[in-house]
């Protein structure tokens, strides 16, 4: 994760201040940067990943103004990374498209071709894995 300050960009090669969950308190400062929005479905935030999903054009136009100008007074923006207006989009593994969310086949691989399960204790891990993905 790189930061950027007036006197350039750099990225911390160990945890500042003291932190020891440096990804778990960037997580926390995207939610209440961007509370309202998130407990209303218009956006999703993970760490350094937002997706604004809206039925209208002119609407997500709105939601993403509101999201840009919330973030640019605490974080800078890296506009070449980001997609805009695109019908579908990867987030988080898995693929979104405004008729359906769908794991690709790909992702869940592993856990179709899994060899038959001979014991107890085996059906609960695969359970935990398989459950991830329902």
């Amino acid at each position: 994760m790189a930061f950027t300050i007036p006197e350039g960009s750099f990225e911390p090669t160990v945890m500042f201040f003291g932190l020891t969950n440096l990804l778990a308190t960037f997580q926390v400062m995207m939610n209440k940067l961007l509370r309202d929005l998130i407990n209303t479905g218009k956006i999703a935030a993970f760490i350094n990943n937002v997706i604004v999903g809206m039925e209208t054009e002119d609407r997500h136009d709105e939601i993403v103004v509101k999201v840009i100008r919330r973030l640019e007074n605490n974080l800078y923006i890296k506009l070449k990374k980001c997609k805009w207006k695109v019908r579908k989009v990867e987030f988080l593994e898995v693929v979104i498209r405004p008729e359906r969310i769908k794991i690709e086949k790909e992702k869940v691989k592993g856990v179709l071709e899994w060899p038959t399960l001979t014991c107890v204790k085996n059906v609960q891990r695969f359970l935990r894995l398989a459950n991830y993905y329902h």
